[in-house]
């Protein structure tokens, strides 16, 4: 009987976790197959139940159940309760146990750009799951400081005091992070803004940005955001988020079956699926 993997969230159609997933099992011959589900949040505790009753060995979880997730499961491990969300759940001898992903999974995709993070100056752009995940998953990283800019300073300051790793970390205005720009190697884009359908808005103006720094945005659809094309124009190397996405289901896949998969086939799979940009 083929073992059962899935993704919930809602909504789920634009998912590119099943072709990518599916096609692993099938190139390392794992009877097993990823279905996406949609569920809603009143919903979700009998989803999970569902597939604890089902034998299922594990799945993903996507916006907007991350952090609503936890009280339905068995264990989380210490980073994603400590960010509080979980991305991946892993069925450990009938136990649910919660992992994020999302944070080394960015960071897995980062070292072929920026290989040390250590005493390095980092901008994050956004005060929302993503970032919490990233920024949690940088502390550990010993980076000199890593501030926050959000619509909402109180919010980013939130995050902020709700890191229990010791870094060196200021919230920012948006206004405030746009005129400092230059002082950061890093800087992490993480909101929606800028995805398809509304890919002329960017969360900030890069006039001031150095040709040294290194600008990543979270989104892959589209493939280079207004905020990515406008980092290239200054000189700025760029990465977008296909990278994370692509790390953290590489991660997911080894939690439920010991093998870390080819990311480059990863890749190119998701590629497909975008058009082949």
């Amino acid at each position: 009987m083929k073992k059962l993997f899935a993704v919930l969230g809602n909504p789920i159609g634009h998912s590119m976790s099943p072709v990518m997933h599916n096609d692993l099992f099938s190139f390392f011959n794992i009877d097993a197959h990823y279905l996406p589900f949609q569920v809603q949040k009143e919903d979700l505790l009998d989803a999970v139940k569902g597939l604890k009753a089902l034998g299922a060995g594990g799945f993903n979880v996507t916006i907007p159940h991350k952090s609503n997730i936890i009280p339905f499961l068995d264990g989380v491990d210490e980073l994603a309760a400590s960010i509080g969300a979980v991305n991946t759940v892993v069925n450990e001898d009938g136990c649910l146990i919660g992992y994020n992903t999302d944070g080394p999974g960015f960071l897995k995709g980062l070292h072929a750009y920026l290989p040390v993070i250590k005493g390095k100056k980092v901008l994050v752009l956004g005060a929302g799951g993503a970032a919490r995940a990233i920024y949690f998953t940088l502390a550990k990283e010993e980076p000199q400081a890593v501030d926050i800019a959000n619509r909402t300073i109180e919010k980013a300051w939130s995050l902020i005091k709700d890191c229990p790793y010791s870094i060196s970390s200021s919230a920012l205005s948006l206004a405030e992070a746009e005129k400092k720009l230059a002082d950061y190697d890093l800087i992490i884009q993480t909101t929606m803004i800028g995805m398809s359908p509304k890919i002329a808005e960017q969360p900030i103006y890069l006039d001031n940005l150095s040709k040294q720094t290194m600008v990543c945005d979270i989104i892959y659809n589209p493939f280079e955001t207004q905020f990515l094309h406008d980092a290239s124009k200054k000189g700025a190397r760029i990465q977008n988020g296909l990278d994370m996405f692509v790390y953290q289901g590489a991660l997911a896949f080894e939690k439920w079956t010991g093998i870390f998969p080819d990311v480059e086939r990863m890749r190119e799979n998701v590629l497909g699926q975008l058009g082949g940009k």
